[in-house]
């Protein structure tokens, strides 16, 4: 490559005061040196702005906004950007030194038609944490084949992973500014179909952060679960729009499926509306899932009946749960003793 091309990182950013200096070394430290950094404030109440400038320089560009949500944010970001290559990367997320290096190495230039992947792993205080464990994701395929492979077993890449030519975003179109929960469902789902397939590049790392209670993908919301039914519309419809065949049928029934699963007890409107299109697109045979406890309780009284214990559990706690379950026992015990001291009355 005669001329290095310019990487443009869009970083995102709403009350992340503590992570975003480390998201932005992990940046700045990059092997591929033709960079720049685009940070953009999404009104944050804490310091985020304040650590935002402390990085400010001819490669780092600052800008605020009112809040206006994550997508706005990666829309403003993707305006200002000069780049040929385009890395998004959330406030709270690391990149390894040489990720974008090896990516582009891979893709050849920036016209490539092909999108590149990596690999990526998921970290709670330091990414001395990460355990990059190899998943069915991490190969090369095309748009579709990715796309129903992670649909149907529930796989993921999250957006750091990714270094997308400027091109295929510019034909994907922006973020959807009515999307907050898994907006990149819909969003990677274009930038997907827009190319002629994914390549992995093996080493190219990225730190997942997980455990952040400001993160968007925690929001359990009634807006939220609104959001994430729209992006499962939106997303699924992508695909159909490229292949509508039996696969791609089944896949989308499974990701309505999980939602149903996900969203329950809350939001029963937006269920029995999912159960309507698991219909249309033929059924799926995906079952709710959950950890050993879950499943005993599922198999003895259904999921539904698991997912609200399962909902009790993670609102009040192991110990009330504990004290409630003993009451239930109590409850049946007496509720048994009761029925056999009225038998022997009336059995003499």
């Amino acid at each position: 490559m005669s001329v290095e091309p310019l990487v443009s990182i869009l970083i995102p950013a709403f009350n992340v005061e503590a992570w975003l200096a480390q998201t932005l070394e992990s940046a700045l430290a990059q092997t591929w040196q033709n960079i720049e950094i685009i940070i953009v404030d999404d009104g944050s109440t804490d310091n985020t702005l304040s650590v935002a400038k402390t990085f400010a320089s001819s490669k780092v560009k600052v800008i605020s906004q009112e809040n206006s949500g994550q997508s706005a944010s990666e829309n403003h970001a993707f305006q200002e950007a000069q780049g040929d290559f385009i890395e998004y990367l959330d406030a709270d997320d690391l990149l390894a030194p040489d990720k974008i290096e090896r990516q582009i190495r891979l893709l050849g230039d920036s016209n490539s038609e092909f999108v590149a992947s990596g690999e990526w792993a998921r970290f709670y205080q330091s990414p001395d944490e990460a355990l990059f464990i190899p998943q069915p994701l991490w190969a090369d395929m095309s748009p579709i084949d990715w796309l129903i492979c992670a649909w149907e077993n529930h796989l993921m890449m999250h957006g750091a992973a990714w270094l997308i030519p400027r091109h295929i975003a510019e034909r994907a179109g922006n973020w959807n500014e009515k999307l907050s929960l898994i907006n990149d469902f819909d969003y990677f789902s274009r930038i997907l179909l827009n190319s002629k397939g994914v390549k992995f590049c093996q080493g190219a790392r990225t730190y997942y952060r997980s455990g952040n209670s400001n993160s968007l993908s925690g929001s359990k919301s009634r807006r939220a679960w609104e959001s994430a039914f729209l992006a499962l519309e939106l997303g699924t419809s992508n695909l159909l729009a490229k292949e509508d065949s039996p696969r791609t049928r089944h896949a989308c029934a499974t990701v309505f499926q999980r939602f149903i699963y996900e969203v329950y007890p809350d939001a029963p409107d937006l269920q029995k509306i999912a159960q309507d299109k698991v219909q249309k697109f033929g059924g799926s045979e995906l079952q709710a899932s959950g950890g050993p406890m879950f499943k005993l309780l599922s198999s003895c009284l259904g999921w539904q009946t698991a997912k609200k214990m399962q909902r009790f559990v993670y609102q009040f706690g192991y110990a009330k749960a504990a004290v409630g379950w003993k009451f239930f026992r109590f409850r049946d015990r007496s509720s048994y003793l009761l029925k056999e001291s009225k038998f022997s009355k009336e059995n003499g």
